[in-house]
């Protein structure tokens, strides 16, 4: 077996002292005063046997590592995948490597992966947390590394957070259908307990409120998955009752929701109109094209990079919360049951 290249094998074939070969490969060849030809050679040899620095071990001497955790619920959700991308490139950018961690929805399976960040020296991490406690995270934040959320946050957090304003997007998505008039509305919506599905259910009875309709409020579903759109979705159009619109509070929500409706032979908006709460170019492509409320993933993802790089400049906690306004991009999937009706009329 190849024996791994280290700085004291470098020394050991170059005959330069470890003491130098480590000062020329960690850049202060200038400060130690140390030659051009022994620079060279010493660059040249790393270059030669593909040398490559232990992160951990350059971050016990610097307190360092250039890494940033980031830890999402699920890299199979397009949306969190969206994220993750932006983040990923603006992290880069500052010349930090994203190591990543999916939790899968589950609270052990996050704290089991910020404590391996934390075993891997990362410089900070940036979390959707799928929790309702925030103190263990509030607690790192404040000794270890510096924390940022994004999509999800606590309320009363000493933690920085961006996400949308979901409140607003779930009354606006709701409200938009109201105006089409739409009174038997089915929400369903995501994991019930996390931050964005609590605020869009209030934006949603709240533009119910608004008509006095809230007794006709039907909010159902328990993950942001496919099979969840797909089964709630199934089960309304089989009742006596049929809603006329459907609010899916994710796009793979969406995806098993419009699955159902083909299985059930109907159409989109003709039998049943349907809005969803996310963005993605996939969505002009499907027929028809559907009405969404829209993130703004790439600011969420960049002011999160943001925040993080401005706490770890200044080695302290930072207290900044930002929700940014969704936008409600109209296509062909709402029907306009006023407009249909006078028309029938």
């Amino acid at each position: 077996m190849e024996k791994k290249n280290t700085i004291i094998s470098i020394s050991e074939r170059t005959g330069f002292s470890v003491s130098t070969v480590s000062r020329v490969l960690n850049g202060k060849a200038e400060i130690a005063r140390i030659s051009k030809s022994t620079v060279e050679a010493i660059e040249q040899e790393a270059k030669r046997c593909n040398y490559k620095p232990s992160l951990l071990a350059k971050g016990l001497r610097t307190n360092k590592t250039n890494t940033i955790g980031l830890v999402i619920p699920s890299m199979e959700n397009i949306y969190f995948a969206n994220l993750a991308s932006t983040i990923i490139r603006d992290a880069r950018s500052y010349g930090y490597t994203i190591v990543t961690v999916d939790t899968m929805e589950n609270e052990r399976n996050e704290r089991d992966g910020i404590e391996s960040l934390l075993a891997r020296k990362v410089d900070g991490i940036i979390v959707t947390p799928c929790g309702q406690d925030p103190e263990w995270l509030e607690n790192i934040n404040r000794n270890t590394t510096p924390v940022v959320l994004i999509d999800r946050y606590f309320n009363s957090t000493e933690l920085s957070y961006v996400c949308t304003d979901n409140y607003l997007g779930g009354y606006e998505a709701t409200k938009y259908l109201l105006n089409n008039g739409h009174e038997k509305i089915l929400c369903i919506q995501g994991t019930p307990h996390s931050m964005p599905v609590r605020e869009r259910v209030r934006g949603y009875l709240d533009a119910l409120r608004s008509k006095g309709i809230e007794s006709y409020a039907s909010i159902v579903g328990d993950s942001f998955s496919i099979q969840n759109g797909y089964l709630e979705t199934k089960l309304a159009l089989s009742s006596a009752s049929r809603p006329t619109a459907i609010f899916a509070l994710s796009n793979t929500i969406l995806l098993g929701a419009i699955k159902a409706i083909k299985e059930s032979g109907l159409s989109i908006p003709n039998d049943i109109s349907i809005i969803t709460f996310d963005n993605n170019t996939f969505l002009d492509f499907i027929d028809p094209p559907i009405t969404r409320m829209s993130q703004p993933v790439n600011e969420i993802g960049t002011l999160s990079v943001k925040l993080l790089m401005q706490s770890i400049n200044e080695k302290k906690p930072i207290n900044n919360k930002l929700q940014l306004q969704p936008q409600l991009i109209v296509c062909e999937s709402v029907s306009n049951i006023l407009m249909m009706a006078e028309q029938a009329g």
